[in-house]
């Protein structure tokens, strides 16, 4: 069970330091001192404050505000690593962690994904933006050698809070970094287009109970399902309702997915992007290309803040999985796939101490140096810079899905491929065996031949490429279906087919080889009941064709000559994500075993694939 809780906490993006007695970089120079700070209605949030021990010389301040433990706790304890980065810790910060409210060591009651209050009008109004203030204005005034300017930053929910603190509008707040942020829990992490994340399902209690007091503790426990074996074990446990079993009463947040089903008011108060507005503070939002649990955010934090204001705003994607950017491997591996040496720390010394060093220590003035995007083509594997993103020297173009083609041009007589989809035996989201942890991460770049192979998984693809193709923006899928039922989930995935001769790499597991290999490069799922409000779901009209339009997130991947690009659709990808009954009840985690039916599915050949390509 300890192992369980301290790999979710990785997976969640919880950066977690171990205790370490001996002397270290920390403990030779920086001072932690622990406080309680008090915000306007009262309640007191723990916040651990790392000084440096060099006092001949002010410092900025920055800080993270985490719901996963600022620990480890007592004055003597230090974090074995703190800041962003190494090299951001030895170019000398006050680094500040806080334990949100009704977090650990902090008072008050937590909400998850709390919302946004715009026009709050007493001190009993408090949100993330007010404890941000709050904690800010205390830190300049009472923090000894701080030179006024605050960053933060975050990963996964941190990130969420880093992306909150530009709601506070404290005017010491100069930089900011996002990174993996949540902006919306409907389409990050549990949900992707109304469709609930299985792999999910273990880390509810993460966020499911309220403590009843300080503690440096869990309150929460995880199930142990007593399996390897996931597949298995939630095919066998059949319809959601049946998970009950696993949380009482008190995991209120898993009563919060289940009578929520939809995005309705409970999900949209909790949304951050439709108050992105206006924004003063620098801000570099980080993502990763193959981030399993937040992607939707960076992509959506970036564009929402650069359609709506006139601040410093900057991207950064690379080929990481999730936080990946914070670690320190001298190789970037993400499953089978490598793409290069020392990414991380390139990023961490070139790119994000570049940002934070140039708003926070030179108060913006001078050289920046760094790009609108700074974004890696993981089909070339290396970094390119531009003024924009997407890139102004792209273009859209359509592919239409044909027979096993993807072709340019469409034909005029309409036809369909189909398939049969049985909920009983799903298209698997990858050919591992084994419990996840949390979101499986490697499936991002899985080999898809073992899906390909299937029935129920319909292939499209071009002919070897006699150039290189270039995808570098959103990608969205306009399909056009049919079923036999009333309700079904369209899985498109965008596929690199390598080609024969491709060499074998070290990285390759050892069933696999590297010819003809099938790079997942974008895949993503929708609801079908959901294909025209995702606040109001419809059944489909049995055997009616329909228009199913996904959007995929943004890519930035060459396709080299001599590849093909291939897609894939499919109806089930378990256990990524619950399974469709096929037939529509009002709220799938209370459907019943007689609702999930086999049904026949069609994709009509004027469906196409809108690419964004660099010219």
């Amino acid at each position: 069970m300890k192992k369980l809780l301290s790999i979710s906490l990785f997976f969640i993006g919880a950066l977690l330091f171990a205790q370490d007695n001996k002397a270290n970089y920390v403990s030779e120079n920086y001072t932690k001192k622990e406080v309680h700070i008090k915000m306007r209605d009262g309640a007191e949030l723990f916040t651990a404050i790392y000084t440096p021990k060099d006092v001949s010389k002010k410092y900025p301040i920055i800080m993270q505000r985490t719901p996963y433990n600022s620990g480890p706790y007592g004055e003597g304890q230090l974090k074995r690593s703190i800041s962003p980065s190494e090299t951001m810790m030895k170019e000398g910060y006050i680094v500040v962690y806080q334990d949100v409210r009704g977090r650990f060591m902090s008072d008050g009651l937590y909400d998850n994904m709390r919302g946004f209050i715009p026009n709050k009008k007493g001190k009993k109004d408090i949100d993330e933006a007010s404890d941000t203030y709050d904690t800010i204005d205390w830190l300049v005034k009472n923090v000894a050698n701080n030179n006024g300017n605050v960053g933060t930053w975050g990963i996964s929910y941190p990130g969420f809070y880093a992306t909150y603190s530009l709601l506070s509008n404290h005017p010491a707040l100069k930089a900011v970094s996002p990174q993996a942020c949540i902006a919306d829990f409907f389409f990050d992490d549990f949900h992707h287009n109304g469709a609930y994340l299985l792999s999910y399902w273990k880390v509810t209690p993460l966020f499911g109970p309220q403590k009843t007091k300080r503690t440096t503790e869990p309150w929460y426990k995880f199930t142990n399902t007593g399996t390897n074996d996931d597949y298995q074990f939630f095919l066998d446990a059949g319809p959601l309702s049946n998970l009950d079993k696993y949380y009482g009463k008190d995991n209120e947040f898993w009563q919060q997915l289940k009578d929520h089903s939809s995005y309705d008011d409970f999900w949209q108060k909790r949304g951050i992007l439709q108050h992105l507005k206006n924004i003063k503070p620098a801000v570099m939002t980080v993502g990763g290309w193959f981030d399993a649990e937040d992607l939707y955010g960076p992509l959506n934090t970036y564009s929402t803040i650069e359609k709506s204001s006139k601040n410093y705003n900057t991207i950064v994607m690379g080929p990481w999985s999730h936080g990946d950017w914070a670690r320190n491997s001298a190789k970037q591996v993400i499953g089978n796939i490598n793409f290069g040496d020392s990414i991380s720390g390139y990023y961490q010394k070139n790119i994000e101490a570049n940002f934070f060093r140039h708003f926070l220590k030179n108060n913006g003035k001078g050289e920046n140096k760094l790009p609108e995007a700074y974004v890696f083509d993981t089909g070339r594997k290396e970094w390119k810079t531009y003024e924009t993103w997407p890139p102004q020297n792209s273009a859209k173009q359509d592919f239409f899905l044909q027979g096993n083609q993807l072709a340019k041009m469409a034909k005029k007589n309409i036809s369909f491929e189909e398939f049969i989809s049985d909920p009983k035996k799903p298209v698997p989201h990858s050919e591992d065996i084994k419990q996840a942890g949390l979101t499986p991460r490697k499936y991002m770049t899985d080999d898809q031949r073992f899906a390909a192979r299937r029935p129920d998984v319909i292939v499209f693809e071009t002919e070897v490429l006699n150039d290189d193709t270039t995808l570098a923006g959103e990608i969205l899928a306009k399909l056009q279906v049919s079923t036999t039922g009333t309700d079904a989930d369209w899985i498109v995935k965008v596929i690199d087919v390598f080609p024969n001769d491709e060499p074998e790499t070290k990285e390759i597991a050892p069933h696999l080889k590297m010819s003809n290999y099938h790079m997942m490069v974008r895949s993503e799922v929708m609801r079908g009941r959901f294909r025209n409000s995702f606040s109001k779901p419809e059944p489909f009209v049995a055997n009616e064709k329909t228009a199913v339009n996904i959007k995929l997130q943004d890519v930035f991947h060459t396709f080299k000559k001599g590849h093909k690009i291939q897609i894939q659709v499919q109806s089930t990808w378990f256990p990524f994500i619950d399974l469709n009954p096929q037939t529509f009840v009002d709220n799938i985690f209370y459907a019943k075993p007689e609702d999930f039916q086999k049904q026949t599915h069609r994709i009509y050949n004027d469906s196409k694939i809108e690419f964004t390509v660099l010219k």
